[in-house]
């Protein structure tokens, strides 16, 4: 999902600040078109954030992660922002002190594709229709990073459950 809203964010011609978990995954995104990267494991993510936007914060957080780096991030957030609550591939959901938007007049969103396409099916045609069009265009080229032969579909759900994996992974067959 990372790589995805890197890409969607510079067809949108936005600044783009990535943030993962090691170098490796960094160094992919900036491939993809991330103006500038955060490693949230070894940086302190609301003091790059603050270096970063000399202080301004960032106008829309995307969080597939939640856990213990949501709060850093609404806390660097931009007066007026926008924090799209996506998952919570750490595995906790985190507890946010409701004073930050208010403070910063900022919204938090829940991003819940299902539940969109299920109440807005128009909205979600013409989002799918602009998707594919900028896939025509090359402006998104999913990354993959492992391929897996079709009897090997343990290893590949555990190597993206344990975050091994970078992008995409595939399952392929031997169908001629």
């Amino acid at each position: 999902m990372g790589l995805a809203a890197v890409e969607i964010g510079k067809a949108m011609r936005a600044r783009v600040i990535a943030a993962a978990s090691s170098d490796e995954k960094l160094e992919v995104c900036k491939q993809y078109g991330a103006d500038e990267v955060i490693n949230y494991s070894t940086e302190d993510v609301r003091d790059r954030i603050k270096q970063l936007t000399g202080g301004k914060g960032v106008e829309v957080a995307f969080d597939p992660i939640g856990g213990k780096y949501s709060e850093p991030v609404i806390r660097s957030m931009a007066w007026g922002g926008r924090f799209l609550v996506i998952g919570f591939a750490s595995g906790d959901i985190p507890r946010i002190p409701l004073n930050l938007p208010l403070l910063k007049v900022a919204s938090i969103v829940g991003v819940f594709w299902g539940s969109f396409m299920e109440h807005d099916p128009k909205h979600e045609r013409e989002n799918i229709q602009e998707l594919i069009s900028w896939m025509n265009e090359g402006k998104l080229k999913p990354h993959v990073s492992a391929t897996y032969p079709l009897e090997r579909v343990a290893d590949a759900l555990n190597d993206l459950m344990e975050r091994k994996v970078t992008g995409k992974a595939v399952l392929v067959t031997d169908a001629e």
